[in-house]
């Protein structure tokens, strides 16, 4: 294996404004398709599958989460953000990879009987031991996702995104069917990671080298354990709430918590993935070139704001319609939770041009830092929250990520980053759209003599309320534009 670098930091010929936009035009197509195939996943597992049911997975979950960052290393971040990547480094950053996912797996195997005993539901034991294959599929398949991003392939990350979710979605819904009850959510896991493996193994088209001790691998693994060490800790936090609920009061409690967690994060999961996805690559090529790069940021923070937020909000406003249509009325309970958590998801929505350019500018260091002193904050809210039961814990939750977001944009105040612009910009959309879900609420639960009567005229409500800020607040004005405008900027992007 030669020591050139297959996909160089150096911008390719094409312009990194042309890339970024047919990478959003791409990336965003293929999200679009799997929103719809989540969504399908939602409404028709959550109908055939109990709140039970979800919480038994979810209590797996939430344990076996933390091997997932510790099998990543964060070295595919560190691969995607070298300015240059040997075809040795890569195999090497392969081996890694692969050798974390197995011992994960072999150590979740050894310890089933443990989490099933913390939890006191031996049930848990062959949960955990299935979904610890799971490890070794997405330990093979880290550098080769990787390698799609750091060469801006974005297409075929798409597809290998659609293709995953599409089988993991056709072996849930068949089990759900054919009765097997929570098999069914484990059955969803392990296809969809089987079928991305396979994708990305055809997508790429690489095989790797063997592990050689004289790759230089010192810069890629530290920039990787800063940020494993940050992942760790925000996983840990962000999952902390899922761990004390299902302890304290039991499976039902934290299906209906982690149903209402789950369609909260939908719409940020969906859009954030892609977007830094697109983002990083990119933002790590303009460093040197400050006045590109924080206008490429400002418009993504912009972007990214109004279509979570909006959505965001607009759930919020009507939940109840929403989520008693949607899941049925044996998720009823679901819906203060959900309204909680939803504002939650915007704040972490405002967090992520933070997370941009800590990785983009390599200041992990400095956001393991930030972590290790904001983290503990937060952990020591969600466990007074516990004592005020579900909703206690998503009110603390969503209280602790607003001010994380204010600390995060504080630790980058002498980053280079245009930290007040991106703060008027986060202000600016939530408080629009905050004022026109307020709005929406009112109007539904005034005039709405039904579940679906509530959603018309609640939406119809929202859409109006955004109109009439856009008229006469003028930086709300200026921000819609700028995503309106979004089109042609790709357009013109791409003739560059």
């Amino acid at each position: 294996m030669s020591d050139r670098d297959p996909v160089s930091a150096t911008p390719p010929p094409r312009s990194l404004g042309s890339i970024a936009a047919r990478g959003a035009v791409l990336t965003l197509g293929g999200q679009g398709v799997k929103i719809m195939l989540q969504f399908c996943g939602i409404v028709v597992l959550a109908r055939l599958l109990s709140p039970n049911d979800y919480g038994l997975m979810a209590m797996v979950v939430v344990l076996t989460g933390i091997g997932e960052v510790l099998r990543d290393l964060g070295l595919s971040s560190a691969a995607v953000q070298a300015r240059s990547l040997s075809d040795q480094q890569r195999s090497n950053l392969f081996w890694i990879n692969s050798a974390i996912g197995l011992g994960l797996a072999l150590l979740v195997f050894a310890i089933a009987p443990a989490i099933a005993a913390f939890y006191d539901e031996p049930r848990l034991i062959p949960i955990s031991r299935v979904l610890a294959i799971t490890f070794v599929l997405n330990g093979i398949a880290t550098q080769y996702r990787a390698q799609l991003n750091r060469g801006l392939q974005f297409g075929a990350l798409a597809i290998v995104d659609i293709l995953g979710m599409a089988a993991g979605l056709a072996a849930g819904l068949y089990l759900a069917i054919t009765g097997w009850n929570y098999w069914a959510l484990v059955g969803q896991q392990l296809a969809m990671s089987t079928a991305t493996l396979l994708t990305l193994l055809c997508a790429a088209r690489w095989l790797p080298g063997r592990p050689r001790r004289n790759a230089a691998m010192g810069d890629l693994l530290r920039y990787g354990s800063n940020l494993m060490g940050t992942q760790l800790i925000g996983y840990a936090t962000r999952n902390l709430d899922s761990l004390i609920i299902g302890y304290r009061f039991g499976a039902e409690s934290l299906g209906l918590y982690s149903k209402s967690y789950q369609l909260s994060m939908l719409p940020l999961n969906q859009i954030n993935a892609p977007a830094t996805t697109i983002a990083l690559p990119v933002l790590s090529r303009l460093q040197q070139e400050p006045a590109r790069y924080d206008q490429f940021l400002l418009h993504g923070q912009t972007v990214m704001l109004h279509l979570i937020v909006g959505l965001l909000a607009s759930a919020a406003a009507l939940a109840e319609p929403l989520i008693l249509l949607v899941l049925g009325p044996q998720w009823q309970a679901a819906v203060p939770v959900f309204r909680i958590l939803a504002v939650a998801g915007i704040f972490q929505a405002a967090s992520y041009a933070s997370y941009w350019v800590f990785l983009s500018k390599g200041l992990t260091p400095l956001h393991l830092r930030f972590t290790l002193i904001s983290r503990p904050v937060m952990i020591a809210a969600i466990f007074l929250g516990a004592y005020w039961g579900m909703q206690g814990v998503a009110l603390t939750v969503a209280a602790g990520t607003g001010v994380l977001w204010l600390w995060g944009l504080y630790f980058l105040r002498h980053s280079g980053a245009p930290v007040p612009a991106m703060l008027r910009n986060g202000l600016t959309i939530i408080g629009g759209h905050a004022l026109s879900a307020c709005l929406a609420w009112y109007s539904a639960s005034q005039w709405g003599s039904s579940l679906l009567m509530q959603l018309l005229i609640g939406g119809a409500a929202m859409a109006s309320a955004l109109v009439l800020l856009g008229l006469i607040w003028p930086p709300f004005r200026r921000s819609l534009l700028q995503v309106l405008g979004s089109g042609a900027l790709l357009r013109a992007r791409r003739k560059q």
